[in-house]
């Protein structure tokens, strides 16, 4: 890995500790502003019965009001009924206008052709299904889509791509999991969900950390020393095992791609998002 020169001062990174009420005021007006800007006054928002959805969730009411923020609720048939559950107990604490919409017959379509399709390619299908949904739904109520993946899955790729990470803003997007797990408890989620396992529930039993291979609580820790600018070997000086610095290592390094946009043959001075960078692009 490249040396670069670390971001602060001293021997260790910032705290991963956050001010909540800051947190939450700044994220509020975030959102405020980010829909004014875009002449939208209604959210939609995937609401999948876990913590970042959740959080999410009590974010957009904030900021426009219960009534003007959409939950949906995009179940399969495999899905933990207990998701569905969680789902409700947000939409019902804050009264939240509240869709569920199965799809297990759109996926099922597809897949039907797909006979060999392994547990991961399924995934994915839904996670982009479930992405038609709430774009659908968001020409259907002139409702802006708000996407609701935290730090942590994004530098690990550990979302579809043109799916999870698809929505045009997100609140959630440089809070990594501990801190989202720390603002849930403030906002008030409900102890059921900031309390359980986080999982994607796309396969049954499958959990974030057994994927990963290390803990949220290590694994942000161990982001945070990385994008400050320490090398591994520094982090390990530091008592941080070095099988789990390579994990994370690893999985930064290697997911870098699916945190761009399409990357584009340059023909010209002014190829977008390459050469062609102005504030509003047209």
């Amino acid at each position: 890995m490249k040396r670069i020169a670390p971001i602060v001062t001293g021997t260790t990174p910032p705290p991963l500790a956050l001010d909540c009420e800051l947190t939450t005021e700044w994220l509020v007006a975030f959102l405020r502003a980010e829909f004014k800007r875009r002449g939208f006054r209604k959210a939609v928002v995937g609401m999948s019965g876990g913590v970042d959805s959740a959080v999410t969730g009590f974010l957009s009411a904030r900021a426009l009001g219960a009534e003007n923020t959409i939950a949906v609720r995009m179940p399969y048939r495999t899905s933990n009924p207990q998701s569905l559950e969680h789902a409700r107990l947000v939409t019902e604490s804050l009264g939240m206008v509240e869709r569920t919409i199965d799809i297990s017959a759109a996926v099922d379509g597809y897949l039907e052709n797909e006979a060999d399709a392994d547990a991961s390619r399924r995934g994915n299908v839904m996670a982009r299904m479930r992405m038609i949904v709430l774009f659908d739904l968001s020409a259907k109520y002139h409702a802006l889509p708000v996407g609701t993946g935290n730090k942590t899955e994004r530098l690990f790729g550990y979302f579809t791509w043109h799916a999870d990470d698809s929505p045009p803003i997100n609140p959630l997007g440089d809070l990594f999991k501990t801190q989202v797990w720390e603002l849930a408890r403030f906002l008030g989620v409900p102890d059921a969900i900031v309390n359980k396992p986080a999982s994607a529930d796309l396969i049954h039993g499958q959990t974030d950390e057994g994927d990963f291979g290390i803990s949220y609580a290590k694994a942000d820790a161990i982001l945070n020393w990385l994008l400050t600018g320490y090398t591994p070997q520094e982090i390990v000086a530091h008592g941080f095992a070095a099988a789990d610095v390579e994990i994370v290592r690893k999985r930064l390094g290697s997911t870098h791609w699916k945190r761009k946009l399409p990357t584009v043959a340059m023909l010209s001075p002014t190829a977008i998002g390459e050469s062609y960078m102005r504030p509003v692009d047209y």
